[in-house]
């Protein structure tokens, strides 16, 4: 089955060190604890252990825009117009089942889902390649077999033998190989492409209603947002957005199957297998790089009050 879902712009080589999204995440942190006390620049590249000359550097280069640009990204007001000017995108989109010639996504992903056997025998006879690698948005565990991806994960600063433990567990009688040679290639061609990315082949080991959610994830582009009870809608299942939550919290593909684009009706970010932290980096990061612009009233100025100015 082919679905397609929006290839973001991504930065240009050299990729990112992980000390440099380290810096950012703390900052980050800071700034969304500290929104209320509307925090300066200085204060914001103290808590990143930095000057204020080389934070503000830092931050563009990794976010393409300032401090305080990037953090208006992520007040719940914008995040609601976010879903507002959505639904009419997504309606398009899940209606026409992005096979038409205008579609919007130049991403092919390719999903196989294992057949019930498969399922039950645990990834019997299975080779998991897998090995651990650098991203814009901190490290990642990432695992391959020879029908594709089976799993993505972000993984904080000494969290990879639990992420290991994770896949060993979700692939209970799979060959597990560390082999980052082979999967250093995915790993750049997800995060720090250089040309067209071509298919990706994605294996997915779930239940059936896991399957259907995270396939209609992948009909959610970048720069969009889409809440659980509209996913549950959209799945024909209006009454189950308890139960479209837990699918997307078990989501095995981080970043390509796009869980941390659903969030709550009311504006909030909500929880994410990578951190809630991580998620709102990675929202405001594809915000950055889509083609809307930074809100602001007739002066300027964010209407959202919980941005700080930074």
């Amino acid at each position: 089955m082919m679905l397609a879902t929006t290839a973001c712009p991504l930065p240009a080589r050299p990729a990112l060190p992980g000390a440099d999204y380290a810096r950012v995440e703390r900052a980050l942190r800071f700034l969304v604890r500290e929104a209320a006390r509307r925090p300066s620049l200085v204060q914001a590249a103290q808590a990143a252990g930095l000057s204020e000359f080389h934070f503000q550097r830092l931050f563009r280069r990794w976010a393409g825009v300032t401090p305080k640009q990037f953090l208006q990204f992520l007040g719940a007001a914008h995040a609601r117009r976010c879903l507002e000017q959505s639904r009419s995108v997504l309606d398009a989109t899940f209606a026409a089942g992005l096979s038409s010639p205008g579609r919007l996504h130049d991403l092919m992903i390719h999903v196989d889902a294992v057949s019930p056997g498969e399922f039950r025998s645990g990834g019997v006879g299975l080779r998991i390649r897998h090995g651990v690698h650098a991203t814009p948005f901190g490290q990642c565990l990432l695992a391959l077999t020879e029908r594709g991806l089976c799993s993505l994960e972000f993984v904080p600063e000494g969290g990879a033998a639990a992420a290991l433990q994770d896949l060993a567990a979700r692939w209970p009688r799979a060959a597990l190989e560390h082999d980052p040679g082979r999967t250093a290639p995915v790993a750049a061609r997800i995060f720090h492409p250089e040309g067209p990315r071509g298919p990706f082949s994605l294996l997915l080991r779930g239940t059936n209603f896991q399957i259907k959610v995270w396939e209609a994830l992948l009909r959610v582009p970048p720069g969009r947002l889409i809440s659980y009870g509209d996913l549950a809608r959209r799945l024909g299942a209006p009454g189950a957005a308890r139960a479209v939550g837990q699918a997307v919290g078990g989501n095995p593909i981080a970043y390509l199957i796009p869980c941390h684009r659903v969030i709550r009706s009311l504006g909030m970010f909500g929880d994410y297998r990578g951190g809630a932290l991580r998620k709102r980096a990675i929202l405001g990061w594809e915000a950055a790089r889509g083609p809307a612009t930074v809100p602001t009233d007739s002066a300027g100025r964010t209407p959202d009050p919980a941005s700080p100015p930074c």
